[in-house]
């Protein structure tokens, strides 16, 4: 698998339009990222990335897509999948991520100041997605969409899944023989993977573990969690989720970040591999 040409992955950026108001756009965030030397792939709740991000490789720049499975975007419809997948093109070196629902049937206290994108859409009042059944057995259509990932050669991520959802999500991927699966911020309260957890999952070689920015920017994470993630899995990934208006700009967050890995006492090999090696691998085509 060829690896992308590049400084820095961020695997996780939300650009506009979206549910709330970004920063920047998709093209505006292609060319931060393009001056930094680095790639990025850009996401929305309300649904794909997939064509933006085409248009902005069209014009030069280091973007890919990705397509949220939520309810306002299609929902977990293997026609979405297809869709997102054929308007993503051929011409990329990495492949579309597809992400398990993010807005669910569950609140969680975020800390983030957010402004709804437009004047017609309440955030609060949309239709959440539950990927699990009241006895905790995933739903048939995600056992689609894990066969869909499979076949289309996508990046499945797991969403806002919880915890129990979250595990129940990594057998079945195993089952159906995905090859990738990124899992979403686990560590972030709202899933609230442990320590365990993570340690089992060390030995599922098609798991990613995803630790952000925003989770220890917004104090989910303070300097000694933060550092223990780091090292607790041997396919974790560095990326910012960020975007926010509220948040550091690209190059802010790439400053702050690096003097957490310097007071995590990270070798600068190690600094490589989860901003660039890991995510350029899962990402590879």
């Amino acid at each position: 698998m060829a690896e992308l040409a590049a400084s820095v992955v961020d695997l996780h950026y939300h650009a506009g339009p979206d549910l709330y108001r970004r920063r920047h756009s998709v093209l505006e965030a292609g060319r931060h990222y393009a001056r930094l030397g680095g790639w990025v792939v850009v996401k929305s709740h309300l649904g794909s990335t997939a064509a933006s991000a085409w248009e902005a490789r069209q014009e030069g720049l280091p973007v890919s897509g990705s397509l949220t499975l939520n309810h306002i975007g299609g929902g977990l419809d293997v026609r979405t999948i297809e869709r997102a997948v054929y308007q993503h093109g051929d011409d990329g070196p990495a492949r579309l991520v597809v992400y398990l629902p993010t807005v669910v049937d569950r609140t969680h206290a975020c800390g983030l100041s957010r402004v709804p994108f437009h004047p017609l859409l309440d955030p609060a009042a949309l239709t959440g997605l539950r990927v699990a059944d009241e006895s905790g057995a995933l739903v048939p259509a995600v056992h689609e969409v894990l066969r869909a990932a499979r076949d289309l050669c996508v990046v499945l991520a797991t969403g806002h899944a919880n915890r129990e959802e979250t595990l129940r999500i990594v057998d079945a991927a195993v089952d159906s023989g995905l090859d990738r699966l990124l899992l979403t911020h686990p560590t972030h309260p709202m899933c609230g993977l442990t320590s365990r957890d993570i340690a089992t999952l060390a030995t599922v070689d098609q798991v990613y573990l995803e630790l952000t920015a925003l989770t220890r920017l917004l104090g989910h994470h303070d300097r000694a969690r933060f550092a223990e993630v780091l090292s607790a899995h041997p396919r974790v990934v560095f990326s910012s989720d960020l975007g926010q208006p509220d948040q550091p700009d690209i190059g802010q967050w790439l400053a702050i970040s690096a003097g957490w890995f310097a007071e995590a006492g990270l070798a600068e090999q190690d600094v490589t591999a989860i901003t660039r090696d890991r995510p350029s691998r899962l990402l590879a085509v």
